[in-house]
C-alpha cells in the first residue's frame, strides 16, 4: 500500500479510526512511517503523538488496545481508514468514542474474539488462552469436544445457571478453535446467510 507520508512538512497522515463491527468513528490520530510500521507489527493502533512527540501505541498504558481488522488508504494517499476492533473504550475520558457517543455492538462477540486475537499475537505467561495456542491445535479441540460433552450433560439436567455456564466455557473455546484454524465468527456467519438464501 502506496502511502504519502511527506505530502505535509511533518510526514504525518491523518487516521480514521473505525469500530470494525459497528462502523462507529471512534477517533482521529496521526501516524508517521514509523507509526504505521508498528501498527502493522503488532496489530494494534499507533500512532505518532504530537503532545508526547513520540510513538504511542493506543492502550498502553489502559490496556484499551485497538487491534487492527483492516487498513485502507484514500484516493490521494495521504489519510489512513483503520477498522479495528476496540477492547474497551476508546476516548481517555472512558468514553466509547472521542466524540461522547456510545458504541454499542450487537453483540459481545466482536470484542471476545479481538481479546482472543491479542491474546494470540501478544502472548503473556498469565494467560490462560495463550496458554492453550501454545499448547497447539490438538489440545484446543480437545477443549472445544470436553465443553460440548458438558453442555451436553447439563442441557439433561435442571440447572439453568449450570447450563448456561457450560454454554459460555463451548463457545469461547469454539471461537478460540476458530482463530487457531484462521477463522472467525464472520467466516460461519458466511456460510449460514449463504445456506439461509438457498432455503
Amino acid at each position: 500500500m502506496k502511502i504519502d507520508f511527506n505530502k505535509n512538512q511533518n510526514g504525518l497522515v491523518p487516521t480514521i479510526i473505525q469500530d470494525a463491527t459497528t462502523r462507529k468513528v471512534l477517533m482521529l490520530g496521526y501516524m508517521n512511517e514509523e507509526a504505521y510500521t508498528k501498527t502493522v507489527s503488532l496489530n494494534k493502533v499507533t500512532f505518532f503523538s504530537r503532545t508526547k512527540n513520540r510513538l504511542w501505541t493506543k492502550g498502553e498504558e489502559s490496556g484499551n488496545f485497538l487491534i487492527v481488522a483492516s487498513i485502507k488508504n484514500d484516493c490521494d494517499n495521504d489519510t489512513l481508514l483503520i477498522e479495528a476492533n476496540p477492547v474497551g473504550p476508546t476516548c481517555h475520558t472512558g468514553s466509547d468514542t472521542c466524540w461522547n457517543e456510545t458504541n454499542e455492538a450487537q453483540s459481545f462477540l466482536p470484542t471476545l474474539e479481538a481479546v482472543i486475537t491479542d491474546r494470540r499475537t501478544n502472548p503473556t505467561d498469565k494467560s490462560y488462552t495463550a496458554s492453550l495456542f501454545k499448547k497447539g491445535m490438538n489440545k484446543i479441540a480437545q477443549k472445544v469436544g470436553e465443553e460440548a460433552v458438558e453442555v451436553v450433560i447439563e442441557a439433561k439436567d435442571n440447572d439453568d445457571n449450570l447450563f448456561l455456564n457450560e454454554s459460555a466455557d463451548l463457545l469461547f473455546h469454539y471461537l478460540i478453535l476458530l482463530q487457531a484454524k484462521g477463522f472467525t465468527l464472520k467466516d460461519v456467519e458466511a456460510i449460514l446467510k449463504e445456506r439461509h438464501q438457498k432455503s
